[in-house]
């Protein structure tokens, strides 16, 4: 069974090529917004830990104020072997999203097709990004989505769409239309048709799990990630049937034109993922908080 496990073994054996023990992180930051747009009843916040390896910039989503200061020296300067050790689940995380970024880029050769954001607002930006993602969703009868990681903007294409939905985040709250936002996502998972999930999950340890569900049942897997944009695409074809993938820069950080890199779904070719691994491992063909309100 594919596993973020077998993607590390197979990093650490050089099975992607370039060996991560001889490849060291150059620049360590991190990115903190809060924002509120304009017509909107809610705001957000975001906290983003990124790695820079060579031309390669790695991502993982942390509660703001829970990543440690020393966090950012652990990774400079170290190796992406030592790092995908680290004991914090964001820097092995954003480690390997940093190699395989490298490794793997997002191309056409490896499977990614580019989708072309406008300039404009915040507000103007989010909408294009979340038609860009909902619309990986299949063109069939879509009745009800689990919607894990609360984005306004993807709720609202969604109602466009006239597609049912339940959201969920550990943080609770309320979607912008007063809908209740389920704090788990586990026990919604018979509820729903299709799954429209946050990369955050990878660093909070909820991705598996419904990962796992996907599998077992064939729903549609759908995966927004600026969070292992370069690590998500490794699971088509094995439980994941489509990722809409952001590296850094993400959308929300200017309001110039932008890009993010979509794989699989409609008019998309599938199970452009790591099948060597997933031979090896047996697979068949195929939480904390899950995601942000926005």
């Amino acid at each position: 069974m594919l596993t973020l496990d077998a993607l590390v073994r197979r990093a650490r054996s050089g099975g992607y090529g370039p060996d991560p023990a001889e490849h060291r992180i150059a620049v360590a930051f991190t990115t903190t917004q809060a924002v509120r747009h304009p017509g909107r009843a809610y705001g957000y916040r975001n906290e983003v830990l990124s790695l820079r390896l060579a031309g390669a910039v790695g991502s993982c989503a942390v509660e703001p104020g829970e990543l440690p200061a020393a966090a950012l020296d652990d990774c400079v300067g170290a190796t992406v072997h030592d790092l995908l050790d680290h004991p914090l689940r964001p820097v092995r995380i954003a480690a390997l999203d940093a190699f395989l970024m490298h490794a793997r880029p997002h191309t056409a050769a490896n499977g990614a097709r580019a989708h072309h954001l406008p300039a404009g607002s915040s507000l103007d930006k989010s909408r294009a990004r979340a038609r860009a993602v909902v619309d990986l969703l299949p063109p069939g009868p879509v009745h009800r989505v689990l919607v894990v990681g609360v984005v306004n903007s993807l709720l609202e294409r969604l109602r466009e769409r006239g597609v049912g939905y339940l959201p969920c985040d550990l943080k609770g709250g309320s979607t912008e239309w007063g809908e209740p936002v389920r704090t788990d996502a586990l026990t919604q998972l018979d509820d729903c048709d299709a799954l429209l999930v946050s990369g955050m999950t990878l660093g909070n340890g909820s991705f598996e799990p419904l990962l796992a569900h996907a599998r077992e049942t064939g729903k549609p897997l759908v995966m927004f990630a600026q969070t292992g944009s370069a690590v998500l695409p490794q699971f088509l074809g094995a439980g994941v049937s489509a990722v809409s993938a952001e590296p850094y820069p993400f959308f929300w950080l200017d309001g110039g034109p932008g890009v993010v890199h979509r794989y699989g779904g409609p008019g998309g070719a599938h199970g452009h993922g790591d099948p060597d691994i997933a031979r090896r491992d047996g697979n068949p063909g195929g939480a904390r908080r899950h995601g942000g309100a926005r």
